[in-house]
C-alpha cells in the first residue's frame, strides 16, 4: 500500500521571475472546447412587495450580459493576453446571437460557434438588488448536440489544435462534450503533440481518460472516486486513484480557502490560498483552468503554471461577481505594493472596482483635478465628497494635461507623487490617472452616483455632469474654505 507522499517544495522563484512568467502568457495560444453560456445580470432596487404575491418587486435599472461557462474560460485567457481559438455550439435564438457577438468582441479570439437549429442557448439570468441576488432563472436544453454537428466539431478541432499549444475541455454537462466527443478530442490533441487540460463535471470522469491534467474541486474529486477527501492523506489517495484509474498525467485539486494541491508523478505540491479577502468564489475555477493552461502553452513547468493560477484565483475571489484576473493584476500583485499605494490603479481596474461596489449597493462618488500641490482646500473638498458617498474615487490629471492647462512650469509634483499623496488620505478609496483635458471618458467608465466639484463651479458647467444626471446620479458642489486658507505657498489646483 502506498503511503502519503511528502510534499515537494514548490520551485522557488523570485518575484521578478514570476513576473516574467506572467508576461510569457501573452505568447501562449490555447484552444478551448466546451459549453458556452450567456450570463445575464439584471440590476435594480426594491422598495415594495408585490400585491399579487409575497415577493419583492424589482425596479430594473440596467442589464449586463457576458459569456459564461466555457466562455468565461475564454474571458480569463484573453485577460492574460493569451490567443484563443474557441469551439462551441449555440442555438439559433437571440441568446445565441448575443453570445456570438460577445465572444467575437473579445480581443485575440478566433471563434468557432456552430449553430444547431431548434436548440436553446443556455442562459442564466440573475436578478440583483442592493448587492443581494434575489433570483436566478435558467433557460437551457442539456441534451447532447446533434451527432453530425458533433462530428463537425471534432473535425474543426483536429484542424485547429495544431495552431495552438494546449487544448482545454471545459465541460458543464450541457451537451457539447457528450458521448465520445471528449475521447476523440483528446486523441486529436495527442496526435498533434498537444497537451489537454480538463475542467470536469459530473461523477464519471472516464470520458476524460488520457488527459494530461484534470482540475476538479474537492467535492468533484470525492464524487468521482467515492473516497473521503477531508484529510490530506485522504485527498492524496483520492487524487492518486483518479489519476491511475483514468490514465491521467496530473491532478490539480482546487480546495477553496485551503488553496490547491497538485499531484504530478510522485511529486505532491501544496499551494496555500493567496486571497487576502474572499468576497465571491464565482468563476474562480475557470480562472485556475485558464491560467494553468496558458502557463503550459507558454512552456512553463506545471508547478509554476499552477502557482500562477493560485495567485490569479486569489485575485478573482476578492472581487464581486464572476471576474477575471488580468496579467496587469497579477503583475501588480507580484510588484509588492502595500498600504496606500495599492489604491492607485488603472482606468480598467477602477471601472471594475466601481462595478463591484455598485453591486453591493454602495454609492460611488467621483471628483477630479490636478491636485498640484495638495492643500487644505482640497482636503476639505475630499472630506465633503466622502460624506456624500460610500466609496470615493479621485481622478488625477496626468502631467501633460496639467502642463497644457497651467503652463510649462507645472506641475510642481509629477503625477505619481500627486497620486501617492491623495492615496494616503483616509477620505480617498481609489486613485486613477487620466491624460485627457476633461474627465468625461473616465466618468463614463466609472458611472459614479455622485459627481463632486468645488462651489466655484456652476452645476451646469461641471464636466460630465449631464451624463451623471442622465443615469440618475447627482452633481454636488462642495463648499470652499475662506480665502487664504485654501492654498499653500500661492499654489492651488
Amino acid at each position: 500500500m502506498t503511503g502519503p507522499a511528502p510534499d515537494t517544495p514548490v520551485p522557488s522563484m523570485a518575484a521578478a521571475d514570476l513576473a516574467e512568467a506572467v508576461r510569457s502568457l501573452r505568447r501562449a495560444s490555447v484552444l478551448v472546447v466546451g459549453d458556452a453560456m450567456l450570463d445575464r445580470t439584471v440590476y435594480g432596487h426594491v422598495t415594495r412587495i408585490s400585491p399579487e404575491a409575497p415577493v419583492p418587486v424589482i425596479s430594473v435599472e440596467r442589464e449586463v450580459a457576458m459569456p459564461g461557462g466555457a466562455g468565461n474560460v475564454v474571458r480569463n485567457l484573453t485577460a492574460l493576453g493569451t490567443s484563443v481559438a474557441f469551439l462551441s455550439v449555440v442555438g439559433d435564438d437571440q441568446a445565441g446571437s448575443d453570445l456570438t457577438g460577445l465572444i467575437g468582441g473579445q480581443p485575440g479570439v478566433e471563434p468557432w460557434l456552430l449553430v444547431q437549429g431548434g436548440r436553446t442557448t443556455t442562459t442564466k439570468t440573475r436578478f440583483i438588488a442592493s448587492g443581494q441576488q434575489l433570483l436566478r432563472a435558467d433557460q437551457e436544453v442539456a441534451q447532447p448536440i446533434h451527432p453530425r454537428l458533433a462530428d463537425r466539431l471534432v473535425r474543426i478541432a483536429q484542424d485547429t489544435v495544431a495552431a495552438t499549444k494546449v487544448m482545454v475541455l471545459s465541460d458543464f454537462r450541457k451537451g457539447v462534450l457528450a458521448g465520445e466527443v471528449p475521447e476523440k478530442l483528446i486523441a486529436a490533441a495527442h496526435a498533434a503533440g498537444r497537451r489537454v487540460v480538463v475542467d470536469p463535471k459530473g461523477d464519471d470522469f472516464s470520458p476524460y481518460a488520457g488527459a494530461d491534467l484534470i482540475v476538479p474541486n474537492r467535492a468533484e474529486l470525492r464524487r468521482a472516486t467515492e473516497m473521503p477527501v477531508d484529510t490530506e492523506a485522504g485527498l492524496l489517495a483520492a487524487a492518486r486513484a483518479l489519476r491511475d484509474r483514468h490514465r491521467l498525467g496530473a491532478v490539480l485539486v482546487t480546495r477553496g480557502r485551503d488553496g490547491m494541491t497538485l499531484l504530478e508523478g510522485d511529486a505532491l505540491y501544496q499551494f496555500p490560498a493567496e486571497a487576502a479577502e474572499v468576497i465571491d468564489i464565482s468563476g474562480a475555477g475557470d480562472t485556475v483552468v485558464a491560467v494553468v493552461a496558458a502557463g503550459l502553452a507558454a512552456g512553463l513547468p506545471l508547478p509554476v503554471a499552477a502557482r500562477l493560477s493560485n495567485i490569479a484565483a486569489g485575485l478573482v475571489v476578492g472581487k464581486m461577481g464572476t471576474a477575471v484576473a488580468r496579467d496587469t493584476d497579477m503583475l501588480e500583485a507580484l510588484g509588492g505594493q502595500h498600504g496606500a499605494l495599492r489604491k492607485i490603479v488603472s482606468r480598467m481596474r477602477v471601472a471594475e472596482q466601481a462595478e463591484r461596489w455598485r453591486r453591493r449597493g454602495w454609492r460611488i462618488g467621483f471628483t477630479d483635478g490636478p491636485f498640484d500641490l495638495l492643500h487644505p482646500g482640497h482636503i476639505h473638498l475630499l472630506e465633503q465628497a466622502r460624506r456624500w458617498c460610500d466609496r470615493l474615487i479621485v481622478g488625477v490629471q496626468a502631467d501633460g494635461a496639467v502642463r497644457q492647462l497651467k503652463g510649462p512650469t507645472r506641475p510642481v509634483q509629477n503625477e505619481a507623487a500627486r497620486a501617492a499623496v491623495l492615496a494616503s488620505l483616509p477620505s480617498v478609496d481609489l486613485v486613477t490617472i487620466f491624460d485627457e483635458e476633461t474627465p468625461v471618458s473616465l466618468i463614463e467608465a466609472i458611472r459614479p452616483d455622485v459627481l463632486v466639484k468645488g462651489a466655484d463651479h456652476r452645476i451646469e458647467e461641471v464636466a460630465g455632469g449631464i451624463l451623471v444626471q442622465e443615469w440618475g446620479g447627482t452633481v454636488r458642489l462642495a463648499e470652499l474654505l475662506p480665502e487664504g486658507a485654501a492654498t499653500v505657498g500661492g499654489l492651488g489646483g
